[in-house]
């Protein structure tokens, strides 16, 4: 493969794990409602915890991703963002019930009882899988008047990626599956992202005059 396409096929895979990520990420606010509901309801206040604290991560996220993409961006770290927001997704999966339960012992109030247990639950897999968007900016940005129609592109298929998890999620995925169904399903995604990454970018790459190379 030349060096051309391969750049060409990253930045597909870039744009898929970005428009995939902002699918996770609506996908699993749709189901906090649902998490922590048998503990502190469904009222106003426990959607208004998750909102803020997904808004809270993602701000974060976005600062830090843009922060990290401008000290020598890699191919590696960005991959890294995917597994570490699977990885850390696991204990939705695992330990939510138990966090819940520990929390609501000592705070019984819905408002600050939700809010701490959508901080405990969601505050860290949620900022990584905002460093997302702005370090993929970075990535596909070849020269500065490119940068305004990546951005462009970047968060129009993000976006997208949001809308669309939003409308499956919540009309057919809490339908025909379990809970801890769905989040095994995205921390999938998530970590086949990452690993579609690292592939392309591991592909070998054939100079003019045939030798191969790769990348480390």
């Amino acid at each position: 493969m030349t060096e051309s396409r391969k750049n060409t096929l990253m930045q597909k895979v870039i744009v898929c794990a970005a428009f995939l990520n902002g699918f996770v990420i609506m996908t699993i606010e749709l189901l906090g409602g649902r998490v922590l509901s048998p503990y502190f309801g469904t009222s106003v206040y426990v959607w208004g915890s998750i909102i803020t604290i997904f808004m809270l991560s993602l701000s974060l996220g976005y600062l830090w991703g843009g922060r990290l993409s401008s000290r020598n961006p890699s191919h590696g770290m960005f991959a890294g963002f995917f597994g570490l927001s699977a990885l850390l997704s696991l204990p939705i999966i695992f330990f939510a019930e138990w966090t819940m339960t520990q929390v609501f012992l000592v705070v019984e109030d819905p408002r600050y009882g939700s809010l701490i247990a959508a901080t405990l639950l969601y505050f860290l897999p949620i900022c990584f899988m905002g460093m997302v968007s702005p370090y993929s900016i970075r990535l596909l940005v070849s020269s500065e008047e490119h940068s305004g129609r990546m951005a462009g592109l970047l968060y129009f298929v993000s976006t997208l990626g949001s809308a669309l998890g939003t409308l499956l999620t919540s009309f057919y995925f809490v339908l025909w599956f379990e809970i801890d169904t769905i989040m095994w399903g995205a921390v999938s995604v998530l970590l086949l992202s990452g690993a579609a990454i690292l592939i392309v970018h591991r592909l070998p790459v054939r100079e003019a005059t045939g030798v191969h190379r790769y990348e480390n």
